[in-house]
């Protein structure tokens, strides 16, 4: 009788579904669906933060700012971020195992790699659904140590989505801070592919 109500009780449990439901999904897997979810759409956005203010001329102010979430699969988005003319920035978002990787593929207008690209850094903390931090990693700390860039090592980029209203890209380390925010209420036309990808 014993052996019946423990069978009775586990087919309960599927019948309800207990023991069918998926694991729950991360803080990163929900941020990088919601990303993803805007895959194909192209949004404006405006600087909000860049301290110290620049001494010298910036390449991003008074230029238009496009992030466009170009190509997606279940384990890589690719989002060019335009700045006016200057096609050679992709955003390259990837899983490296639990873990989110955000790594910037800069480009020369030939399509031929920059000296300085594929850095940025993994998630070391869970974050939530709304922000995910990369701390430099390994990889690019010792790229920014051989280009002799020092101030660079502390980085720590992040993203930002909330739903349907804004998407925010920022890079901050001890004195600086730099931040772009998007409008996701409205689209813009998907710009032209970035430098490189053409073929893609």
């Amino acid at each position: 009788m014993k052996q019946t109500l423990v069978v009775l009780g586990l087919l309960a449990g599927l019948s309800s579904g207990g023991a069918a439901q998926a694991p729950p999904r991360s803080s990163a897997d929900r941020f990088f669906e919601s990303l993803a979810s805007r895959c194909g759409k192209a949004f404006a956005g405006k600087i909000v933060a860049n301290e110290p203010t620049p001494t010298t001329a910036d390449p991003f102010e008074g230029k238009a700012l496009v992030f466009h979430v170009r190509r997606c699969s279940k384990d890589r988005l690719e989002v060019p971020f335009h700045v006016g003319e200057d096609r050679s920035r992709t955003w390259v978002l990837t899983w490296k195992g639990d873990a989110l990787s955000l790594k910037h593929d800069h480009r020369h207008q030939d399509g031929s790699p920059d000296q300085l690209t594929m850095y940025g850094g993994l998630t070391a903390r869970p974050g939530t659904a709304a922000r995910q931090e990369f701390p430099a990693d390994a990889e690019t700390k010792d790229l920014f140590t051989r280009l002799n860039l020092p101030v660079s090592i502390p980085n720590v980029w992040a993203m930002e989505i909330e739903s349907g209203k804004r998407f925010v890209y920022e890079l901050a380390r001890p004195g600086r801070l730099f931040r772009v925010e998007f409008d996701l209420t409205r689209e813009v036309p998907p710009p032209p592919a970035p430098w490189g990808h053409e073929s893609k």
